[in-house]
Order: structure tokens, then C-alpha cells, then sequence
């Protein structure tokens, strides 16, 4: 007991004592908020549908509860003529560039702008429903996390790309599958709003509520952003950025040229053979594209396309060449 007291009699002791302390508890908040995996609710996997049941017929939603509007766009389906009819579709099943059946039409195509290969894939649909959202480890929770690739694969995706990485922030609405999982918004930035009709929406996240994202008949939310084009224009400035990140980076976005006829993008970056876009040229490749509306997803390591089984873009940190694990996935599936 006399030596301890002798130990700690000495102010440079406690001072290492008390140095430790504050290490070890730092340690303990960063393993808590980034490591340490939490689930808070395990979602169940849909039941597989029937042929005759994968497909309903579309009715428009009510009108929409109000939320703040932004420096973006209240687009209704009824602003646009019908969706363009699918092509009559060859035998149903993958094809060398794409997919295709009665429902939807997929086609992925590579072009190279601003010295980056960019990756974008065309989607056409019959219903909204076949646009889904699938969580890490098929839970929703805290530093859950699976690459886009695992996370495809176990929902039987036909393509995906990654999603918002909610799991990397604690603010922002988590709305998926029509289920609102986290009702914290943020207090600045935009939010992408997919409707049950096919329709997009961007709209300020402050000020709205998990409450009116519901009762507007809101299917999925992602919190990130920002907004890359409203009605067709650019929403963004050439030194825009998100964060700290670089001003060229690898990037995700997903579009609506109109309702049920999209557009994902994802482009490659950090290496010597794509330098990366910046949010505003991501807009113009969005713009030159068609797109009346776009929305800038998770990108950086993040960014990744998957189809029929591979990964088709170069995922990359800088570091090293591969997938990262990320919390979601968009998807386009039966299941």
C-alpha cells in the first residue's frame, strides 16, 4: 500500500495515470461508433412472389403531405407523358450489355469523360416496386456492414450499386421498404425521396419529418447528397464538394429521366488510369445523359456497381483496388 501511495505521490504519475484513462475511454467511443456492430432491427426477407404477383398495376398516391421545398424539384408523374414503352423484349434473361424482360430493361454502358471511365446503366421499369434497398447483414444497425457484392448476391439482385452508408453517420433519415428506421434529420443538406409511383423527389432534410415522409406515401429516403440536377439544370457549382473529400473522386449518383425510366452512375477514380469527377462534372455527365433529376449517393471507396454476378467499375480508396464494406445497397430484383 506504501508503494502506491509512493507511486502516485509524484505529479508526473498521475498525470500518465490520468493520460491513460482518457486513452483508454477515446478508444472505447471510436470502437463504440465505428466498430463495435449493433444490430437494432433484423429485417425480415420478403416473401419470394409469385409470376403472376410481381407485377401490379400503378396508381398514383394521393396528394403529398407538405415539405419544405429547396433549390430542388416537386416533380409529379403527372408533369410528364406516359413512361416510354419497354421494346418488345427478346427471350427474358441477361444479355452481353444488360437485362431484360416483360418489366424492366437494364442497359449498362462504359464512356470515358474528363479522363475517368464512367459506368452508366439505364434502367426502364413497369412498376416501382422492382426498385428496392437491402441493409448489411439484412439489419438495420450500427457498424453493420457487407460489400455491395454480398449484399446483391443474398437479395438474388439482378444489379445494384451502393447505397448512402447510413451506418457511417448517426444523423439523417433511414427510410427503407417504407419503414423508417431513424427519424433524426440533419440540419443542413438535401434528401432523395423514391416513391411508391415511380416518382423522385429531392427536398431539404431540415424541417421535414419521418411523420410527413410517411404520410406522403415516401417508399425510400437516402440522406446524403447533394443535389445534382432539378428540372434539368445544375444544382451545384464547379468548387461544390462533399465534406473534406477530394475534389476528384470516384462517385455514385442515381437519376430519373421520368418517372420509372432512371439512371445510375458510377464512375472510377484515384488511379492513374481515372483521375475521378468532380460533383459538378458528375452533374453534367447526369445532364448530357437525360436526366430531369439527380442525386449524389456515397461515393470514394464506396462507389461500386455490381451486375449478373461481378463487380463492373474498379472500386478503389487509394489504397488498395477492391470493394469496400459499406451499410446498403440499391437494387433491382424480384426479391
Amino acid at each position: 500500500m506504501k508503494k502506491i501511495r509512493r507511486f502516485f505521490a509524484k505529479p508526473f504519475r498521475w498525470g500518465c495515470f490520468y493520460g491513460c484513462i482518457l486513452t483508454l475511454a477515446a478508444a472505447w467511443v471510436l470502437l463504440d461508433g465505428f466498430v463495435i456492430p449493433r444490430q437494432v432491427q433484423v429485417i425480415e426477407p420478403p416473401a419470394q412472389a409469385s409470376a403472376e404477383s410481381k407485377i401490379s398495376s400503378i396508381s398514383l398516391l394521393p396528394d403529398r403531405a407538405e415539405m419544405p421545398s429547396s433549390s430542388s424539384s416537386n416533380l409529379s408523374a403527372s408533369e410528364y407523358n406516359e413512361p416510354s414503352a419497354l421494346p418488345e423484349p427478346a427471350p427474358a434473361g441477361f444479355t452481353e450489355n444488360g437485362y431484360q424482360d416483360e418489366n424492366l430493361q437494364l442497359t449498362i454502358t462504359t464512356a470515358e469523360y474528363y479522363d475517368t471511365t464512367v459506368y452508366l446503366a439505364e434502367i426502364q421499369l413497369k412498376d416501382a416496386s422492382l426498385l428496392k434497398t437491402a441493409f448489411a447483414q439484412n439489419a438495420y444497425g450500427q457498424n453493420l456492414r457487407e460489400t455491395t457484392s454480398e449484399m446483391a448476391e443474398a437479395h438474388n439482385a439482378i444489379f445494384a450499386i451502393n447505397g448512402d452508408y447510413y451506418g457511417f453517420r448517426k444523423e439523417g433519415f433511414v427510410l427503407r421498404g417504407g419503414t423508417l428506421y431513424r427519424d433524426i434529420p440533419r440540419q443542413s443538406g438535401e434528401i432523395l425521396i423514391f416513391y411508391s409511383d415511380g416518382n423522385l423527389e429531392i427536398v431539404e432534410e431540415a424541417g421535414t419529418t419521418g411523420e410527413q415522409l410517411i404520410g406522403a406515401g415516401a417508399k425510400e429516403v437516402f440522406s446524403f447528397g447533394p443535389s445534382l440536377l432539378v428540372d434539368g439544370e445544375i444544382t451545384v457549382s464547379p468548387t461544390d464538394e462533399v465534406g473534406m473529400a477530394k475534389t476528384s473522386n470516384p462517385r455514385t449518383a442515381f437519376g430519373m429521366i421520368e418517372p420509372l425510366h432512371y439512371l445510375a452512375v458510377v464512375s472510377d477514380g484515384r488511379t492513374e488510369e481515372s483521375a475521378g469527377l468532380s460533383l459538378y462534372q458528375l452533374a453534367q455527365v447526369m445532364q448530357e445523359a437525360g436526366c430531369r433529376l439527380a442525386y449524389n449517393l456515397d461515393g470514394g471507396g464506396s462507389s461500386t456497381m455490381w451486375f449478373h454476378g461481378e463487380v463492373v467499375n474498379n472500386p478503389t480508396s487509394g489504397r488498395k483496388i477492391g470493394e469496400r464494406r459499406v451499410s446498403d445497397i440499391v437494387y433491382l430484383g424480384y426479391e
